[in-house]
């Protein structure tokens, strides 16, 4: 365990800033720039709804295969806080899963027949989520024709829970269930539908993170949070409330940067992956790791 605090924490959105959301891969300079900065000391976290299949094979293994310091400080959270594990030089470690938030196992497979018999041609039900509900996007599909084909799907799954009593809300749209409870929520992203329970979210994932790496060492007081959604702007949220120095990455500001009591900062002209590849490339310029 070191005993001198870092000079940078960061907590990484997946989709977007790592994984290029069109082809949901990660580009080789970023998994050098990540074990760069694990090297260094760097504890870094991964605070995403993909599944923790998802990230072990397209991060993980990645990093692993570049050589991934035995002494790393890395998290993973994934499903939006409701699994979790420690990442080393092995690869992921014990993984954990709150069930217990999970939609009905007969649910779910009302969803995913809803997705095989009427939305197949456009997107497919993930099966490797364990909590939440994913329907994404095939990558065989131009993204102009999910778009107009999601919001048919979000509303059959919204009525779909209203029909079996889930109480659930999709933006403005709320039906409480018979005891008057909303749990679950409709949640479109830019290549996915997800169904997750309300008590899910990049806050509360953050917080699993930084009490993780409490755990095993000090903490920086300088932090930085990289997303391409409004949601993931809870990351920073939380490190702001427990007092940490940080500032916000928006990788897609196009849907308008939020207005914060901390820094939001955007990569000039660059989105996404390139723009996630780019800050990860100037922190290791910045503390003389290159």
């Amino acid at each position: 365990m070191r005993d001198t605090p870092p000079a940078l924490g960061l907590l990484l959105d997946v989709d977007g800033p790592i994984a290029s959301p069109v082809t949901r891969r990660v580009p080789a300079t970023i998994i050098h720039s990540l074990s760069t900065l694990a090297a260094a000391g760097m504890p870094i976290a991964f605070i995403t709804g993909r599944s923790h299949e998802f990230l072990r094979d397209h991060v993980v293994a990645e990093l692993v295969q570049h050589g991934l310091a035995a002494d790393a400080r890395m998290y993973g959270v994934c499903e939006k806080g409701a699994v979790w594990f420690p990442i080393t030089a092995q690869g992921v470690g014990e993984v954990e899963i709150d069930h217990g938030i999970a939609l009905p196992s007969a649910i779910m497979g009302d969803l995913r027949r809803l997705v095989e018999q009427h939305h197949g041609a456009t997107m497919f039900f993930d099966d490797t989520k364990h909590v939440m509900v994913s329907v994404e996007q095939r990558t065989d599909v131009p993204h102009e024709q999910y778009v107009h084909a999601q919001p048919a799907f979000n509303r059959a799954a919204f009525d779909l829970l209203v029909e079996r009593g889930i109480g659930v809300r999709m933006g403005e749209d709320e039906a409480p269930d018979a005891h008057g409870r909303v749990e679950f929520r409709v949640e479109p992203t830019i290549i996915s539908t997800d169904v997750e329970s309300v008590t899910l979210d990049k806050d509360r994932a953050a917080e699993r993170a930084l009490d993780f790496f409490a755990g095993n060492g000090p903490l920086p007081v300088l932090w930085r949070s990289v997303g391409d959604s409004r949601g993931d702007y809870l990351m920073a949220d939380h490190l702001h409330s427990v007092g940490h120095d940080v500032a916000h990455i928006d990788v897609r500001p196009s849907d308008g940067m939020l207005d914060r009591p901390y820094p939001v900062i955007a990569m000039g002209e660059l989105l996404h992956e390139e723009a996630g590849a780019a800050f990860l490339d100037y922190w290791v310029s910045k503390l003389g790791l290159d």
